[in-house]
């Protein structure tokens, strides 16, 4: 495992040797070999004598993390007999880096500060977590989680990819300042974890900010685009009809008929009226004639007046309608021809 101490013991070898005596004695040594410049010897050591294996210096997983060399048995008869063993050295990782916060990026301490517009729709991402582990896979695997957070009900983080995003639009009762306290935790044990302090600031649409700034609006923005002119002008149009609808309507309402005078009866109404059985004025001179002509013209609804001629024994008739007055009557008699 990494992290040993120096003289650490790694292993101890054992070989057998069936001959007598001085022959079955034993000696044990690391066939030289150089690994990355460096010495099998400098970084191991073996007792001789009894086959131990030493480490001689501590071993850093993220830097070395296996070693590969032979360790050799020799007997001490005459010629001397050996034999020989590959040894694989695998430095076991041991949980001793603490997650790393690299994104969204702060100084040491800091507290990071994001902006983002109140009108935000539900799902949109306002931030994402990213840390890493120079530890083994095992060991190096994150997970990410809330430690504080102002309001629950308001972001949600994926505990796999440290993406922070809204679980509904905001409100106005909600503080335009949010608090957000994120832990990345690595797996490994005991578990070793960073955390990163995020000021979460929600500011107006930009239209509206704009408007309250008394800021210009940018020159590329075109706010009378075509779409936009024939809208205004459909809507002027229709509420320009309707005002003068409105207009006529009130005017034919505040109109009230004016009763008609009846014109007085004038002479050539009177005749025009008259029935074409008799004339105007007729001439008569036997009472039963007019007698007879009186009962005719009476039954049509018509009024008969007789009147004498100066200088005679004759009569002039009239025939009028009723409701003449007699004034009527004496410009017609006037107007009437003598026979």
């Amino acid at each position: 495992m990494e992290n040993n101490a120096p003289g650490a013991l790694l292993s101890s070898l054992t070989a057998f040797d069936p001959d007598l005596h001085e022959n079955q004695y034993l000696v044990y040594f690391i066939l030289e070999k150089e690994i990355a410049n460096t010495s099998m010897s400098m970084l191991f050591s073996i007792n001789p004598e009894n086959g131990n294996l030493y480490a001689l210096k501590t071993f850093d997983y993220e830097i070395e993390n296996e070693f590969l060399f032979h360790i050799e048995a020799r007997d001490s008869g005459s010629p001397p007999l050996s034999s020989n063993v590959t040894v694989h050295i695998i430095i076991v990782d041991q949980n001793d880096n603490a997650p790393v916060i690299v994104s969204p990026w702060r100084a040491q301490g800091s507290v990071v500060e994001e902006t983002i517009p109140r009108s935000t729709d539900k799902g949109s991402l306002v931030a994402k977590v990213i840390a890493l582990d120079t530890d083994s896979v095992h060991n190096s695997r994150i997970t990410y989680q809330f430690l504080q957070v102002t309001d629950a009900t308001l972001f949600s983080l994926d505990q796999y990819n440290g993406e922070i995003r809204t679980m509904r639009m905001f409100s106005y009762r909600d503080p335009r300042h949010q608090r957000l306290v994120v832990v990345a935790k690595d797996n490994g044990e005991p578990a070793l974890s960073a955390t990163v302090t995020i000021k979460l600031s929600t500011l107006e649409t930009a239209v509206n900010k704009a408007y309250s700034d008394m800021t210009e609006v940018p020159l590329e923005y075109d706010i009378f685009s075509d779409l936009n002119l024939y809208l205004v002008i459909g809507l002027g149009s229709v509420s320009f009809l309707l005002l003068i609808t409105i207009l006529v309507t009130i005017v034919l309402k505040c109109q009230k008929p004016k009763p008609s005078k009846a014109a007085p009866p004038c002479r050539n109404s009177v005749l025009s009226e008259r029935n074409s059985t008799i004339a105007d004025s007729t001439l008569v001179s036997n009472d039963a004639y007019w007698y007879s002509m009186f009962l005719a013209e009476t039954r049509k609804g018509k009024m008969v007046v007789r009147q004498p001629v100066p200088k005679g024994s004759r009569y002039i008739v009239s025939s009028i309608p009723r409701g003449t007055g007699l004034t009527d009557t004496s410009d017609s008699a006037a107007s009437t021809l003598q026979v």
